[in-house]
């Protein structure tokens, strides 16, 4: 997901609440400064988010997390931030899901319960080394009050308070009971990072041995006594309903219980998944396909390319471009398509769900906690309250676990069935009803000055509108801020500059976030287009971008990746095989990164990619290991939708249904990957995103380096075909 920073910025002094926890010890309640954005969707209560921190009379310290773990690491990350200042182990610190908290929880920058953007460690940098701070104040002053000592003489380590002059110490759970009486204190000194012992080190993921165990609970992992599996058909055609299926069929394979039937899909529940698979097998469903029967992709794209041709909302202006333009005698025009994308995350679709006296109980994994608690009410008919969230760890989200669609629908079946029911998705089901990224249309103009240089740069992006339906407040006077996010805030001085946006819905079709919709597509765009104008010009395209760059961390990481990658050593020839070096620049998501890609094209158009250098400055790297994994996944997810990624539509139907025609990256497909995590003191950035982002415009740019064709639709596979 990529989202806006909606709240308003961070401030270092934050309330805090001190109190004894029920079971005996310290509860620490930091509350944030943060938007009422999103308190519709919660029942009404103001927006005060929180972190809660325990420690209990052993020792253990307990870091309830308002953020959920998809693979970024954040199981690790944001421990090492309370560890760090509360001077414990990091493997003393357990984790627990938060419930559905707007109040309690909500991200300032997102302005409630959502884990997405890339700001889980940009918006708990602050807080939660404050928490940490302040409960190790208390327990130093409880440390006090005991000895009759001065609190500025005795130091904290490793979960005690010593006495350095009389050789004594206190473990904190010895502590607890006492710190939980004492005032809070309004000031804490927060270590300077030159004292950090864990903030900044490459830490072991503490989710990591779990999944390699297998103990670690995804929710695909659930089980509940009597529980029922339940496999679903939807509608093929977007905005089909269900037109009859034969249950007699499906009831007589062994293992089937029931059938439910819903307005737009059909379920078969049973004792187990086989029988589930047969029994919707034998139902045979059949379907109204409506409205939508006759849609094909041509019609999408025509219709985004004859919007694009008029004029949209202006979403940035600096200086008359239209007039630099029309004056110029040296221009660059170009039209860039990008394709609907889909998730496919390796945990496919599930959500179990147990309806039973006028209370329901949840188990998944989700993003947004409390709008599927809300969702989840609404369908049950029953209050807020009586729903519970059990969440889980994510096989994946990308945004696919923003939406609550699957949380309805299993509700929905659920308030049928006298059990707990899992549903789960086939790998099928999954891919041709996902919720996509949208596919867009954006057409560019520069003009260029007698060296080459761009003095005018227009763009127009046409496509669909997340943020209105995700969040409408944020899609203002026409203008959708994730649409044009890594097209407005540029590295480079460009003279005159305009970016327009113009929302065009796609028919039936469902679009949502995608591991950073606007900068994964505008990087593909704005990062081919400089490159562009980089040949008109004659110039090296790492020359080029470094002559246009207006931020020193963006001319370093340029510098870097370039230099890593050996940008300025030809490659040695290969027989039978073209070589090219690619490059890309973004700053996005807080963060400054490049990368080089460098690839093989044989004879048939088939790319290999050799391989990708990445250079990132996210400010502070709280676990540069995190950070290098993050970067490598989302190399692998992006490189993976500009080889291959690609949703077709054929008579109101989805085209793919599995991986062998949805490719993602495989072993043998994998290129040498080299990150480099730019050392930094400033605030850290986000890094869940701009790998992905960066990944698709360097292997254009370097296939375009390879053959001589320009990429401007992808995928590149497809497109070198057509070429």
């Amino acid at each position: 997901m990529n989202a806006p920073h909606i709240a308003g910025a961070l401030t270092r002094r934050h309330f805090l609440k001190v109190g004894a926890a029920a079971t005996g010890g310290l509860l620490l309640e930091l509350s944030l400064p943060g938007a009422q954005a999103f308190a519709a969707l919660d029942s009404g209560q103001p927006l005060a988010p929180n972190a809660f921190i325990r420690i209990a009379r052993d020792g253990t310290v307990t870091l309830v997390m308002h953020k959920v773990e998809m693979g970024q690491g954040t199981y690790t990350s944001l421990p090492q931030l309370l560890a760090e200042e509360l001077e414990v182990s990091l493997d003393s610190v357990r984790l627990e899901h938060a419930p559905p908290d707007n109040a309690r929880y909500a991200d300032p920058m997102l302005g409630a319960q959502i884990t997405g953007g890339s700001t889980s460690i940009r918006s708990s940098w602050t807080p939660l080394r404050e928490a940490g701070a302040t409960a190790r104040e208390l327990l130093i002053r409880a440390a006090a009050k005991t000895w009759d000592a001065d609190p500025a003489q005795l130091r904290a380590r490793n979960g005690e308070v010593f006495h350095p002059t009389q050789r004594k110490s206190l473990r904190y759970g010895e502590l607890v009971d006492i710190a939980a009486t004492l005032p809070v204190p309004e000031k804490v000194a927060l270590k300077d990072a030159k004292d950090f012992r864990l903030v900044g080190k490459p830490v072991k993921r503490l989710d990591g041995p779990g999944k390699v165990n297998g103990t670690a609970a995804f929710g695909l992992d659930t089980l509940r006594p009597g529980m029922k599996i339940a496999s679903v058909a939807a509608s093929p055609v977007f905005g089909g309903t269900l037109a009859g299926i034969d249950e007699a069929a499906a009831l007589k394979v062994p293992g089937v219980r029931q059938v439910v039937k819903l307005e737009n899909a059909v379920a078969v529940v049973a004792d187990h998944t086989w029988a589930a698979k047969q029994g919707l097998a034998a139902c045979a469903p059949r379907w109204h396909e409506g409205a939508h029967a006759g849609l094909d992709l041509a019609q999408v794209t025509s219709q985004l390319e004859q919007a694009s041709l008029q004029p949209g909302a202006v979403a940035h202006r600096a200086g008359d471009a239209g007039a630099v333009l029309a004056g110029a005698s040296r221009r660059v025009d170009a039209v860039y398509h990008s394709p609907f994308l889909a998730h496919a995350t390796m945990e496919p679709v599930n959500c179990t769900v147990e309806v039973k006296n006028g209370e329901v109980d949840i188990w998944v994994g989700t993003q947004v906690p409390v709008i599927a608690q809300g969702v989840a009410a609404g369908v049950a008919g029953v209050a807020t309250e009586k729903v519970r969230i059990h969440n889980h760890l994510l096989g994946g989200g990308f945004g696919r676990r923003l939406e609550v669609d699957f949380i309805a629908q299993a509700v929905a079946i659920a308030k049928q069935v006298r059990a707990p029911v899992k549903v789960v998705w086939s790998r099928e089901e999954d891919v041709q009803h996902d919720m996509y990224r949208p596919y867009y249309v954006d057409r560019l103009s520069a003009a260029l000055d007698d060296k080459g240089m761009p003095v005018a740069w227009t763009h127009r992006i046409a496509g669909s509108s997340i943020m209105a339906r995700f969040f409408p407040p944020a899609f203002k006077d026409g203008v959708d801020p994730d649409a044009v996010d890594g097209a407005v805030e540029l590295p480079y001085a460009l003279p005159a500059m305009q970016v327009e946006f113009l929302r065009v819905e796609p028919p039936g079709i469902p679009t949502a976030f995608w591991r950073g919709v606007g900068p994964t597509r505008n990087g593909f765009v704005v990062e081919g287009f400089i490159d562009e104008l980089a040949a008109a010009a004659g110039q090296d395209p790492v020359a080029y971008r470094r002559a246009l760059i207006k931020d020193a961390r963006a001319r370093a990481v340029l510098d870097l990746a370039a230099q890593k990658a050996s940008w300025d050593t030809p490659r040695p020839p290969r027989k039978g095989v073209r070589g090219g070096r690619g490059v890309a620049l973004m700053h996005v998501f807080g963060s400054y990164i490049a990368q080089v890609a460098e690839v093989e094209v044989n004879d048939d158009g088939e790319v290999r990619v050799v391989r990708m250098t990445c250079a990132i400055d996210c400010g502070f790297a709280v676990n540069p290991d995190t950070v290098a994994a993050q970067m490598e996944g989302g190399i692998v997810f992006g490189l993976s939708a500009a080889l291959w990624g690609e949703v077709k539509i054929a008579n109101g139907r989805v085209q793919q249904s599995n991986f062998h025609d949805y490719r993602v990256m495989r072993m043998n497909d994998m290129p040498r990957i080299d990150v480099h995590v730019v050392p930094s003191a400033e605030a850290p950035g986000g890094a869940g995103e701009p790998g992905t982002s960066l990944a698709i415009p360097a292997l254009a740019n370097a296939v375009f380096a390879a053959t001589g064709t320009r990429i401007r639709a992808l995928p590149i596979g497809e497109q070198l075909q057509k070429a």
